[in-house]
Parts: structure tokens; C-alpha cells; sequence
């Protein structure tokens, strides 16, 4: 089942995408559905209004989340690109609500990065599904909603102002999200192709297999620390070809467009500009 959460008006709806046609749940968004009890068995029965998928503008999959996080480091490719030490265990950062933007919406690159040094960070993204706490492997499996793309795009200049790379990953109208949901019960095995091009060039293309912490390994480690609610984000790293590690490197200009996919969960299409 793919869920998706779409614009109309001045807000935003929930729906459940059925071939060319999109469902209405009732919903404000993917998260408040997730908030169900009975989530799954509900959206996949709900018969709202039916309408043409064609022409639907996607807002972020989850607007407002109680937690996006990430990891660093997690795939080995990415990890020998840039010569980094193999983590023993998940390497965490936080982005915050407002850096979430739709498929196709606009990436604003920000004036303040001296360099221009805004990168692309094909990732995929773990939604939760239901609260969990302390969970053995088994249970953040099953506690694991589906998945979606996601683009880590990073300010490299602020990121490494210090050894905290918070403000170099949280600029606001940055991260992708979306289009939609792919279940779990429909979601990628552990062997899916992930791709970011930039203006036609492709640039990252890697698997899911290369990952180095599991999406259920890094659920049920954060998981002991924090309780993961409904609709929480957890970006799971990015493979190599990020365009810091080029040489020369390669990093998002204005006007490029970058297109982010993982198989079976879609693709993100969205243009650079500059504010």
C-alpha cells in the first residue's frame, strides 16, 4: 500500500494511492494516520473521495514530525570514500521539521554558505509506525511503518565549522521527503538499487545491501534511549558519490535539478534555487 500526503487549498490531505487514482483518508497527513491504532487495516479499507493522481503536489509525507533522525556513516561505500573510521555504532545527528520540503518542491540552497558547498545525500527513510521503547530487533521490525526517499542535503562549510554537524544539516526548505509511503508489507528487501543524478549527471548509485546498521538495528538502538512515536523520520545514510568526495568536488548550483530514487519507493524530482 503507498500512502502519500498531498496540497490542496491551503492545507494539506492525507491519501491512499490506488493505481492512477488517489483516496482521501481523512486525514491531514501521513503521520496523523499513523497515529491510528489500526492504521494499517483502516487506510487500506477507507473510501473516501476518489480523484485523478495525475497533477497531485506533494507535500512533505509526514508535516510534522516529533523527531527526524539520522545517521551517518552507514554505508561502506560512503565510509570509503571518505576515508572514515568504521563506526561500532550509529553515528546520530537531528534535523528539524522545518527543513522538510515535497517531491518536486523547490531545494533552497542558502546565500550564507561561503562556498556554495551544498551536497546530495540519496538516503533511505525509515517511517515508525507505532510507539516503541527499548525494542529487541524483532520488535523495531515490526514497530517499522514502510519506507521513502529521502535527501539528506548538506551544507558541507557550516557542517564542519565544528565537530557537531547539526547546522550544516537542518537549513530549512532543504530535505525531500516523499513522494509517498511504500508499506511494509510491500516494502524493499534488504537488495534495492538508490540513485541520485544531478542536471542529468548520475552521480550516486549504490544498494540498500551495503547498508552497515539495518533500518531495525538502528530502530531498536535508538529505541533504548528514546521513545519513537508515530510519524518519526530516520534518514539511514547515504552510499558513495556524494559530491564531497570528488575531485574536484560537486555540489548542488542554482538551478540544477536533482533527482533522487530508490526502487519499488519512487522518485523525487526537484529543482535548486538559490534564497
Amino acid at each position: 500500500m503507498r500512502l502519500a500526503t498531498i496540497r490542496e487549498g491551503d492545507g494539506t490531505r492525507a491519501v491512499r494511492i490506488d493505481g492512477d487514482e488517489i483516496v482521501d483518508l481523512g486525514a491531514p497527513d501521513v503521520g496523523a494516520v499513523l497515529r491510528r491504532p489500526d492504521w494499517l487495516p483502516w487506510a487500506a479499507g477507507a473510501e473516501g473521495r476518489r480523484d485523478p493522481l495525475i497533477g497531485c503536489e506533494y507535500a512533505p509525507l509526514v508535516t510534522a514530525p516529533d523527531k527526524i533522525v539520522c545517521v551517518g556513516l552507514n554505508y561502506k561505500s560512503h565510509i570509503a570514500e571518505t576515508g572514515a573510521t568504521t563506526p561500532a555504532f550509529p553515528t546520530l545527528f537531528a534535523k528539524y521539521r522545518g527543513a522538510l520540503v515535497g517531491a518536486c518542491d523547490d531545494i533552497v540552497l542558502p546565500d550564507e554558505s561561503e562556498s556554495s558547498a551544498v551536497d546530495y545525500e540519496a538516503e533511505l527513510a525509515v517511517i515508525v509506525g507505532r510507539a516503541v521503547r527499548r525494542a529487541t530487533r524483532e520488535e523495531a521490525a515490526a514497530a517499522i511503518a514502510g519506507f521513502a526517499v529521502l535527501n539528506d542535503v548538506s551544507v558541507r562549510d557550516w557542517q564542519r565549522r565544528t565537530e557537531q554537524w547539526l547546522q550544516g544539516k537542518t537549513w530549512e526548505r532543504s530535505t525531500p521527503l516523499g513522494p509517498w509511503l511504500v508499506t511494509a508489507d510491500e516494502s524493499p528487501g534488504p537488495s534495492r538499487r538508490i540513485t541520485c543524478e544531478v542536471s542529468g549527471d548520475l552521480l550516486q548509485d549504490g544498494n540498500t545491501d551495503d547498508l552497515l546498521f539495518s533500518p531495525a538495528e538502528v530502530v531498536a538502538y535508538l529505541s533504548t534511549f528514546i521513545t519513537l512515536e508515530p510519524g518519526d523520520v530516520i534518514a539511514t545514510g547515504t552510499p558513495a558519490g556524494v559530491g564531497a568526495a570528488r575531485t574536484p568536488p560537486r555540489f548542488l548550483a542554482d538551478g540544477d535539478v536533482v533527482v533522487t530514487a530508490i526502487e519499488g519507493l519512487g522518485e523525487q524530482r526537484n529543482h535548486c534555487r538559490r534564497g
